[in-house]
């Protein structure tokens, strides 16, 4: 049961929630100040106008409503407008999770009984059917409006109910939860990979030594030097006074990932616990028309995520090229068999390359465009929509280029006969990956070692 108050969501309820992973329900606390909003609302609305309530929205807010009850219902089918794919039940349900957290802290105006019907539209997982587009980081307007028109048919949106219920960025939070947990159990697998590199090419220590935690005072990069020496504990005798940069700067790259995400983290739970609908409809704080709709923090944070995470990956494709020659492993050229001009894991290369320009592309800042809508009124954009969307479609080619790294650090060991030591454990996760080595199409052992990627991440 996951017991919704407005102020203690977590990141794995979240996840939870996006797979449909037991019910929910607000807490008895969270209620009251959703009920003593509404009623403030209501007392606000007889005294002054109040944007969306009483106004229209938009280039319209200065238009007052002549029927706002009936017009509410328009409201939302007009903001339904949406275009694209639908999206994925587990990003919905994630969605509806946040903003019924949103909701339960008590700043919207919304009734009480809005709540009570989503609580039931996510128990029985009765989807609303949200289409791709529509959103630009400024509220997830159509995603929002068509799951207000689906709840309409059981508990009928007033006036006080349709914009406030549009005015928040819960697809576009809970899509960067759910990229964040996916991206950060994909970094936990890429030390794991790393390590098993390190010992492909008998690797040097001094990388991840006490001494650059001192040098590199970062959390992760103290985080990569540590997690990296416990799974190369005793390791043999370097083979070169320095590694390539692939290993050799791992604390100071990957490190940077594990901190982003972090970062991340802290914005994605504090945006997901804050109700920030526009107008704030507070009791204690009274009646304020404000930004705070606005996702520029969120659309920043997630773009240094997916930089770092492309920078990581250049690591690992640099990693498995070191596995591919001959004189840093000791072995084969490309792990081949041993027949002269054997092609063996080359072509893994060519994969990982392919989606490194992937993860590069998805990489360039959605922050930094911009839009100018509705008459003009609204002249910016934070488009941390995108942002969000960029982040959970990189998760597929960042643990392609870990596969690819996997499958020949998986093959060097096999080679170097490695059956003790800290790679063992690593052999073992993976002992379902092929064990020939004659030259043969890699495809179905790619596809398999992507399946086997995220499961290293409890070696870390």
């Amino acid at each position: 049961m996951i017991h919704v108050d407005g102020t203690q969501l977590t990141l794995a309820e979240i996840v939870a929630a996006s797979a449909a992973d037991g019910p929910v329900a607000v807490t008895d606390a969270a209620m009251g100040r959703v009920s003593a909003s509404q009623e403030f609302a209501e007392q606000a609305a007889a005294e002054r106008p109040i944007y969306g309530l009483s106004t229209g929205v938009g280039a319209n807010r200065s238009v007052a409503l002549t029927d706002p009850d009936a017009q509410a219902l328009d409201l939302l089918r007009s903001h339904a407008t949406s275009a694209g794919s639908l999206r994925a039940p587990g990003r919905v349900r994630a969605m509806l999770l946040v903003r019924l957290n949103q909701l339960a802290a008590g700043n919207s105006g919304v009734h009480p009984a809005i709540l009570t019907a989503l609580v039931d539209m996510i128990n029985r997982d009765a989807l609303p059917a949200v289409r791709e587009l529509g959103s630009i980081g400024t509220g997830d307007l159509s995603a929002l409006a068509v799951t207000a028109l689906a709840l309409h048919e059981s508990e009928p949106f007033a006036r006080g109910d349709a914009l406030p219920f549009l005015s928040s960025n819960a697809a576009t939070i809970a899509d960067a939860a759910l990229a964040l947990h996916d991206l950060r159990t994909l970094a936990q697998s890429t030390m794991v990979i790393a390590a098993a590199s390190f010992d492909g090419v008998h690797g040097n220590p001094e990388a991840f030594s006490s001494a650059v935690e001192e040098i590199t005072p970062f959390a992760g990069a103290r985080t990569v030097c540590r997690t990296v020496r416990h799974l190369i504990e005793s390791p043999r005798e370097p083979a070169r006074i320095q590694d390539p940069f692939g290993l050799r700067t791992l604390p100071q790259v990957h490190g940077a990932l594990l901190d982003a995400l972090d970062q991340l983290e802290t914005v994605v739970l504090t945006m997901a616990n804050t109700g920030s609908e526009n107008p704030t409809l507070s009791p204690d704080h009274g009646v304020a028309h404000h930004g705070g709709f606005f996702a520029a923090r969120l659309a920043q944070t997630l773009d240094l995520v997916k930089l770092a995470s492309a920078q990581t990956a250049q690591l690992s494709l640099s990693r498995l090229t070191m596995l591919n020659e001959p004189a840093l492993t000791g072995l084969e050229p490309f792990l081949g068999d041993g027949t002269p001009g054997a092609s063996g894991t080359m072509v893994t290369e060519y994969v990982s390359t392919s989606a490194l320009a992937e993860l590069r592309a998805l990489a360039t800042p959605a922050s930094l465009q911009t839009a100018t809508l509705s008459r003009g009124v609204e002249e910016d954009a934070s488009f941390a929509s995108l942002a969000a969307r960029q982040a959970l479609d990189s998760v597929g080619f960042y643990r392609t280029v870990l596969s690819a790294e996997l499958l020949a650090a998986i093959r060097c060991a096999r080679q170097h006969d490695r059956t003790s030591g800290p790679i063992k454990a690593v052999l073992e996760l993976c002992a379902a990956l092929p064990t020939g080595m004659a030259d043969r199409d890699l495809t179905t052992d790619l596809d398999l070692a992507d399946s086997l990627v995220e499961a290293l991440a409890a070696l870390a």
